[in-house]
């Protein structure tokens, strides 16, 4: 195993301890703000790992840089709208993901200006890109509107209230549907695509920071 790889794999293991529970906790900390606190009786309102990590959905981060972590539970009758409260809180966990990688590309842009990227530098120079593409993938990954993730929520928002119950009535098949999909080449070219766009939006975002720097 390349150094690459091994920092790589280092890195998604950082992902699943440390960014999915920042990612399950926007979910609760929105849904709490918003008057739902079934997520804060349930344990969920913590940075904890323990409270988070889903075995399967990490086990995918830890081999494919993608999955997800336990879903959050949320009442939308809790909601003064709840069609509103779920999507703003569906979409806090992406928006989580993405507000850390412009973070992480913020110091990919310090330290490739500001320091000579070799020997222990261009390690970790190397862990932060891979620490940024994997909080972009898993908000592209999250975003897709198949149930159980997070765009399944924010779709609803759009879509009859029939439509919504009969997704809800067939949970199970459309979660198959995502495995197999997972199992295949079919999501990695569209997902890919797009987390390229993102990047280069977030590096083109900070780009004024070698600027400040020289």
């Amino acid at each position: 195993m390349s150094t690459e790889t091994m920092l790589e794999y280092i890195v998604r293991l950082m992902i699943i301890f440390l960014i999915s529970p920042i990612h399950e906790f926007a979910h609760a900390w929105s849904a709490h703000l918003l008057g739902d606190d079934t997520a804060k009786y349930s344990g969920r309102l913590t940075l904890s790992p323990f409270a988070h990590v889903d075995i399967w959905g990490a086990l995918l981060i830890f081999f494919f840089g993608f999955g997800w972590a336990k879903p959050v539970p949320v009442n939308p009758l809790r909601f003064k709208k709840p069609r509103l409260g779920m999507l703003i809180t569906a979409a806090a966990g992406p928006l989580s993901n993405i507000v850390v990688a412009l973070l992480g590309m913020a110091v990919l842009q310090i330290m490739s200006t500001a320091l000579m990227l070799s020997g222990t530098t261009y390690y970790i120079y190397l862990m932060v890109y891979f620490f940024v593409i994997i909080n972009i993938n898993m908000a592209v990954f999250n975003l897709l509107p198949i149930p159980p993730l997070d765009g399944s929520r924010i779709l609803s928002y759009f879509t009859p209230y029939k439509v919504d119950r009969w997704i809800n009535e067939h949970y199970t098949m459309f979660f198959i549907i995502l495995v197999l999909l997972m199992s295949t080449p079919i999501l990695g070219k569209p997902l890919s695509l797009l987390s390229e766009l993102i990047f280069n939006l977030l590096e083109f975002i900070t780009s004024w920071i070698p600027l400040l720097l020289r």
